[in-house]
């Protein structure tokens, strides 16, 4: 038997690139062990930037499917690969599923949902010693329950500056003036999301310093992108005109972002922008970005985080009352 590793990955932009530093951590154990990642197909451009995996294997089940019959066909697709080890890192039960009917021999992952039976490694998750949920993920990796946590390591996803011209034209964009990314959605929902008219009166900030505004996220994201660009000259709504490896690249070439805590933040994080990023109803001590270059603007209100879609109490002030000024100073920072 080989000593190769089958992840099952995060649903989630974020998780997936926070699931690298388990990868990374998997390669210095076994550096002979090559390790696959059966993940939703949105996430094979992100680990095909990742050095540490072999491969991405999709599961085409849609967020909430159980998909019984789909998983067991690809579980027992690969039997014949002789993985020794799954390390499943969401928490649950359909999720170990293909490990399972895969027969690989350890099925490692957190003890939550039933999972008895189809994990057979289960181990206790201590949120006290493990607080962020990179090292929940970078526990899996080690021996049995980990007794301190795991230093926090930086992502890196690798980039391809050699796209960017040919994205610069086919977007409209300016290749003489330095860009800032503005990236105002988040999938979770609005009690992330500072308000699009400070994104609005951000943008307009920006261009007034001579700088171009790159407002990215998916086609959902739209018509806000829509709402903060306008028809103003140098704010480009690109909002669901770009493709996952698109965002890579274009987050590596621009000078800056500012960003909401959602999964286009980690990756920015993950390729070295400079980075502002604004917290409102989830917590920075949970899912930091995990970059030496990213600056924090959070209030710490008695009423936060909440980790709520919507605002529990309707006034959504953690997030109103970071101001636009705050930003650009923080944006302003070595």
């Amino acid at each position: 038997m080989s000593d190769d590793i089958l992840v099952v990955g995060p649903s989630w932009v974020g998780d997936m690139v926070m699931a690298q530093a388990l990868f990374a951590r998997l390669r210095q154990r076994s550096p002979q062990a090559a390790i696959d990642v059966l993940a939703p197909g949105w996430s094979l451009p992100i680990l095909a930037r990742m050095p540490e995996v072999r491969a991405g294997i999709e599961l085409p089940a849609g967020h909430g499917q159980l998909g019984l019959g789909l998983r067991r066909r690809i579980g027992r697709a690969l039997r014949g690969k002789a993985y020794a080890q799954a390390i499943v890192l969401p928490g649950s039960w359909k999720s170990a599923l293909v490990p399972y009917f895969a027969g690989i021999p350890r099925r490692t992952g957190y003890r939550r949902e039933f999972r008895y039976g189809v994990l057979n490694d289960l181990r206790p998750l201590d949120r006290q010693r493990l607080p962020t949920t990179v090292q929940q993920f970078l526990a899996l990796a080690e021996e049995g329950a980990v007794t301190e946590a795991p230093p926090l390591p930086r992502p890196r996803l690798r980039a391809d500056p050699g796209r960017i011209p040919a994205l610069q034209q086919q977007l409209g964009l300016d290749p003489r003036r330095p860009a800032v990314a503005l990236m105002p959605g988040a999938e979770y929902g609005p009690a992330k999301r500072w308000p699009e008219q400070q994104y609005a009166e951000l943008a307009g900030r920006l261009v007034e310093q001579d700088r171009q505004v790159w407002v990215l996220g998916s086609a959902k994201e739209r018509e806000l992108g829509a709402a903060i660009a306008g028809d103003r000259a140098g704010i480009h709504n690109l909002c669901g005109r770009t493709q996952l490896v698109d965002v890579i690249d274009l987050l590596a070439a621009a000078g800056a972002a500012v960003t909401n805590d959602s999964g286009l933040m980690h990756v920015a994080a993950a390729v070295g922008t400079r980075l502002v990023a604004i917290y409102g109803s989830s917590s920075p001590q949970m899912t930091p970005p995990l970059s030496p270059q990213a600056r924090v603007l959070y209030l710490h209100l008695s009423c936060s985080p909440c980790f709520e879609r919507t605002c529990p109490l309707g006034h959504l002030n953690c997030l109103r009352q970071i101001t636009v000024e705050q930003v650009l100073d923080a944006l302003a920072k070595d």
